[in-house]
């Protein structure tokens, strides 16, 4: 929108219920993707995992794994330090927050809160891709793989008909499915954040400011 770049993120979880965590996050910029893994202590063969999202996806793909999820809020933080500007990116997820709901940025706050790490997103601008595409969708499906299809098409990475997948597959350690279906989710956020950027007015996109008042 306007001279601000997309950053398309999104989280996977091991479940809905008090006590679930973050088990994936992901970041798609112009340049590529960032990925992070939270094993729960397991072990990962990071170069192995490597090679199998190389195998799948087109896009250049950064990879981190993180023994807890306290790490990897704090590689989330590391990476909107070294990477995302507030002058040039806008962050987006489909349905990560709304005005009446939303999922990923809420669950992120309460991991930050129950972990104790800083907020990774201050002084950076956010924007729903969900709002954006509302602006010209007009069909039945509203999720983000029915827009994404309806919109443009294309074949992706994710291995998955469903995100149910995504908690089943963690549990077992099969990484890169996992992955792969995260990495799906932000590259189809971002291309519809692109899209939205070309043709909703400027005065349609919802932006508020992520930085916390008291920072």
């Amino acid at each position: 929108m306007g001279n601000l770049d997309p950053i398309a993120f999104d989280i996977e979880t091991s479940g809905l219920e008090p006590g679930a965590v973050i088990t994936v996050a992901g970041l798609a910029t112009e340049m590529g993707v960032w990925i992070a893994l939270n094993t729960a202590e397991r072990y990962a063969d990071t170069d192995r995992l490597q090679r199998g999202i190389a195998d799948e996806v087109s896009a250049n793909v950064r990879l981190s794994v993180f023994q807890s999820e306290e790490r990897l809020l704090e590689g989330i933080r590391e990476f909107s330090s070294a990477a995302i500007d507030g002058d040039r990116h806008y962050l987006t997820a489909y349905n990560g927050e709304r005005w009446n709901g939303g999922f990923d940025l809420p669950f992120l706050r309460s991991a930050c809160v129950r972990q104790e790490v800083v907020w990774p997103f201050p002084n950076l601008a956010y924007a729903d891709t969900m709002d954006m595409v509302g602006r010209f969708y007009t069909g039945d499906v509203n999720d983000l793989v029915g827009v994404y299809e309806a919109l443009i098409g294309e074949v992706d990475c994710d291995p998955f008909d469903d995100s149910e997948r995504a908690v089943t597959t963690y549990e077992e350690g099969d990484w890169v499915p996992l992955l792969l279906h995260n990495i799906a989710d932000i590259l189809r956020t971002r291309e519809l954040a692109v899209v939205a950027g070309r043709y909703v007015p400027k005065s349609d996109f919802k932006m508020k400011n992520l930085n916390p008042p008291d920072r």
